[in-house]
């Protein structure tokens, strides 16, 4: 693997891992939709979803389909595999975007992006919502965790950084000098969350009461874990005000989830996987043939 080596590129995964900690917690899934900004603001990225998804017709219904495969690649058992297939999906995902740039999904740039954003995702989550904060020499493990886990996917390790120091200087250069407001992106910050359908709040009557209850908070959560830098850049509102209640919101998360048995918190976030899961099963990707 060029540029790693280390704890960093040879962390375990399993259920005692930080990954499995921390990714099996419910406060992983609130930065998604920031997540999945930084992932549509990638050029390569932000074209394929465009033009090789109904995403403009139905753009939650990528999240849907993707969300239970990509976390199942952690915790299932057979997750190498799922890997391998989940790769396999994007071997036809290429062409020009719409400045005229060719792009592949499986560019070795353009996919470590894509599961960079997941580690940030992670390493978010902890920061803004759990009482107590990753030390150092935690954050470099738990970084090193999920770079076992993109190496599951079996794609070319090249752009990977070798720690998490590394890490956070590579991410914060492409947020900088990579990412742009792409047409897919630009889309998915002009919804709110009265547009989503909803499964991710479980089914349809418990998402009406639960979609009243979280909405303002939800919303404000989507700009709120962006990047600084980033967020400066993009045609949002954001002032004193908005980032009083962006910690507000964060700080009673944390201790919201004092009270959340922590049995039942990673129980439910499977169980609403598995659901959401089997309901798109049908509309899943498939893998291309090999070229």
């Amino acid at each position: 693997m060029s540029g790693t080596s280390g704890s960093s590129a040879e962390a375990p995964l399993g259920p005692g891992s930080l990954l499995w900690r921390y990714a099996g917690d419910w406060r992983a899934m609130l930065p998604g939709s920031a997540t999945g900004i930084l992932q549509l603001m990638h050029p390569g990225i932000g074209a394929g979803v465009a033009e090789h998804s109904a995403f403009f017709d139905d753009p939650f219904d990528r999240i849907y389909r993707s969300i239970p495969q990509i976390w199942a690649t952690i915790f299932a058992p057979d997750g190498e595999r799922r890997a391998r297939e989940l790769r396999d999906v994007h071997r036809s995902i290429k062409g020009v975007d719409h400045a005229g740039r060719r792009y592949h999904a499986l560019d070795p740039d353009t996919f470590w992006w894509a599961h960079a954003t997941f580690t940030w995702d992670i390493l978010r989550s902890v920061e803004l919502f759990h009482l107590e904060p990753l030390s150092s020499e935690a954050a470099q493990r738990l970084y090193g965790e999920t770079v076992a886990w993109y190496r599951r996917y079996g794609v070319s390790c090249r752009p990977v950084p070798a720690d998490y120091d590394a890490f956070r200087t590579r991410f914060d250069t492409v947020c900088r000098q990579t990412l742009e407001l792409t047409p897919a992106a630009t889309r998915a910050l002009s919804y709110r969350l009265a547009d989503v359908p909803g499964h991710p709040l479980g089914p349809d009557p418990l998402a009406t009461v639960l979609g009243a209850l979280v909405a303002p908070a939800a919303e404000i959560l989507v700009v709120g874990c962006l990047p600084d830098a980033l967020r400066r850049r993009l045609p949002v509102a954001w002032g004193r005000a908005e980032e009083l209640q962006f910690r507000g919101v964060c700080a009673a998360v944390r201790q919201g989830f004092r009270l959340v048995p922590s049995a039942a918190n990673r129980r439910s976030l499977r169980r609403i996987q598995r659901w959401v899961g089997a309901g798109t099963r049908q509309r899943r990707y498939r893998p291309a043939p090999a070229a």
